[in-house]
């Protein structure tokens, strides 16, 4: 028999705000209405949220994955690793944050991707014709999504019509598509092609808006990993990024009503220009999304239930019985103080308490 915990007297995040304090009950892996309970959790006078998910980071170990459990990251969706069997083994931890994967990314054969030490030959996309093959390779991988890198134009990026190809190609195996775009020229490339969800936030100036309302219209999905954003412009800001294009960009996104995920590009690979820490940096970004307008209770939403949709993870995202249970327990009110995710008091991940 599967071990009954009861979180007693917990104010449960529902997506839109808090309960009066009740019992949730996790049998085994999933919640569950009721149940004899096993193990009793005092939740009087804190929050009950789902696990937070990551809609953008890296992992190069089980170390990251565990830091992420850590701070209550339950779920971390992965925009680029290899090779295929480091990926497979990633993906098969226990105990720690469950990761999704793109596995190897799309690139142009000039841009700043292509010349990264190790990265994979088959990554690099140079013309239309070759869309289809990427595509499949992903698929073979069991990549849950595809990642595409845009840039403004050639010979740096894929020019506009393989960044077609690929969108097209992965739409017709059913699969979404996620841009890396870090100026409005790579944004206004991955518009063009449809791509499903834009990760990052332009750094040489404020989206235009006619860009941005193509982005509504479409339905596009902004992951804009302010944390990464922040980072990458205090080390460049000679080269005249400033974070305050990417904020106000999330500003007119959340005011013209695009969907807003909350994602930190965490990462711990030697040489980048920033390395966000896994786990502490999504309640960074947490903090980051309410300074461009949301509320907490937005920006809680945009971490747990609206990536949860956005990926089709039906299994997570809101604490409702048949759901895993992945649980974040905090002494404090998140929303009406988004700083209080912080103060982590338990983690669970499939009902199993994080040590």
């Amino acid at each position: 028999m599967a071990t009954v915990t009861v979180f007693d007297g917990v104010r449960v995040f529902t997506g839109d705000g808090l309960t009066e304090p009740r019992r949730v009950y996790a049998e085994g892996e999933r919640i569950v209405a009721d149940g004899a309970p096993d193990a009793v959790v005092d939740g009087a006078g804190k929050v009950l949220l789902p696990g937070l998910i990551d809609s953008h980071m890296h992992t190069l170990g089980r170390d990251d994955l565990a830091n992420l459990a850590q701070w209550g990251v339950t779920t971390g969706l992965d925009m680029a690793a290899w090779p295929l069997p480091f990926v497979t083994e990633m993906r098969g931890q226990a105990d720690v944050a469950q990761i999704l994967s793109a596995t190897t990314p799309a690139v142009g054969p000039g841009g700043n991707h292509a010349k990264m030490p190790g990265f994979p030959a088959d990554g690099i996309v140079t013309s239309p014709k070759e869309a289809h093959a990427f595509v499949e390779r992903r698929v073979a991988d069991g990549a849950d999504y595809i990642k595409i890198v845009t840039e403004a134009a050639p010979p740096e990026g894929m020019d506009q019509a393989t960044v077609n190809a690929i969108v097209e190609a992965a739409h017709e195996r059913d699969l979404l598509v996620v841009a890396h775009s870090i100026t409005t020229g790579a944004f206004r490339v991955a518009v063009e092609a449809g791509v499903d969800i834009s990760t990052h936030a332009p750094l040489d100036a404020v989206l235009d808006d006619e860009t941005v309302a193509r982005m509504r219209e479409a339905g596009m999905v902004s992951s804009p990993t302010l944390t990464m954003m922040k980072g990458i412009a205090g080390a460049r800001a000679g080269a005249g990024l400033k974070y305050e294009y990417a904020r106000d960009t999330v500003t007119k996104f959340h005011e013209t009503g695009i969907r807003l995920l909350v994602g930190t590009d965490a990462n711990s690979a030697p040489g980048v220009p920033f390395a966000p820490k896994h786990g502490e940096s999504l309640h960074d970004e947490l903090v980051l999304m309410t300074e461009a307008g949301l509320t907490p209770v937005e920006a809680l939403r945009s971490a747990t239930a609206m990536i949860a949709q956005t990926f089709a993870l039906h299994d997570r995202g809101v604490i409702e019985p048949g759901r895993r249970a992945d649980l974040l327990l905090v002494d404090g009110d998140p929303t009406t103080d988004i700083t209080a995710t912080r103060a982590v008091d338990g983690v669970w991940i499939a009902g199993k308490r994080v040590r």
